[in-house]
């Protein structure tokens, strides 16, 4: 089959379909006499696979991994369990770190006024070094200003004009 009827089969754009062929994740293609790739039934089969794993949210280098194991069949499962449970665990804590980032926002928004006046309490966290970024003696820390306190902004209301 060609590369349009490998995407069309497995999911895959066939631009993604070169991107995997050129980091290695299939192999290349066979190419006719014209030039044209030409893809087996296993790989497209691959190529199916590769698009599941990405849509459960496995990365390039661990899809390599399930590959190597799909591909063996003298296999343990307890590898692919194992490999899909810290899989698990990655995505659980970016849920929490999701989660964590939403509730910032919105107690953020909660104490902002949205009004027409500069006064911003989302502004002015994202103002202020993270805890963990800033040396703690830092000697130009205290009484410098903040980037953007002393420098006048222009106006951006709603129906405001842009100058030219």
């Amino acid at each position: 089959m060609n590369i349009g009827e490998a995407a069309q089969f497995s999911g895959v754009s066939a631009k993604m379909i070169r991107y995997y062929e050129q980091i290695g994740l299939i192999p290349k293609a066979l190419r006719s006499e014209a030039g044209y790739r030409h893809y087996s039934p296993q790989d497209a089969h691959s190529l199916r696979f590769i698009r599941r794993a990405r849509d459960l949210g496995f990365s390039v280098e661990q899809i390599a991994d399930l590959l190597v194991l799909w591909r063996d069949r003298t296999r343990a499962s307890a590898d692919v369990k194992a490999m899909a449970l810290a899989h698990v665990a990655g995505l659980r804590a970016r849920i929490d770190e999701l989660q964590a980032m939403a509730g910032t926002l919105e107690h953020l928004a909660e104490h902002c006024h949205g009004n027409d006046r500069p006064d911003c309490p989302i502004i002015a966290d994202l103002a202020e070094p993270a805890a963990d970024a800033m040396p703690a003696a830092t000697p130009t820390a205290r009484g410098a200003p903040l980037f953007g306190v002393d420098a006048p902004v222009p106006s951006r209301r709603r129906g405001a004009r842009k100058s030219p």
